[in-house]
C-alpha cells in the first residue's frame, strides 16, 4: 500500500513546472515578451522583438520568415 503512495523527485519536479508554466502569463515586459508560446502568432508590438518561451525560458524572436503567413515566434 505504501508503494503506491510514493512520490519520486522527478514528478516533483515536473509537477513544479507545469505549475509554473501554467502561472506564467503572456505580457510584455520592457523591451521583451515573457511567456510566449514558441511557433505561435506573435502581436503587431512584437515584431522584431526577442521573447522567452513559457516552458523552457529559451530566447525567441518574432519574425516574418518564408513561407509564413503572418508574424510568428522563431527560435533565436
Amino acid at each position: 500500500m505504501a508503494g503506491g503512495l510514493l512520490i519520486t523527485p522527478a514528478a516533483i519536479g515536473a509537477a513544479d513546472a507545469s505549475t509554473a508554466a501554467a502561472a506564467c502569463k503572456y505580457r510584455q515586459s520592457g523591451n521583451h515578451w515573457v511567456c510566449i508560446t514558441p511557433g505561435a502568432f506573435c502581436p503587431a508590438a512584437a515584431h522584431k522583438k526577442y521573447g522567452y518561451a513559457k516552458i523552457t525560458n529559451k530566447r525567441y524572436r518574432c519574425t516574418f520568415a518564408s513561407g509564413d503567413i503572418r508574424w510568428r515566434w522563431h527560435r533565436a
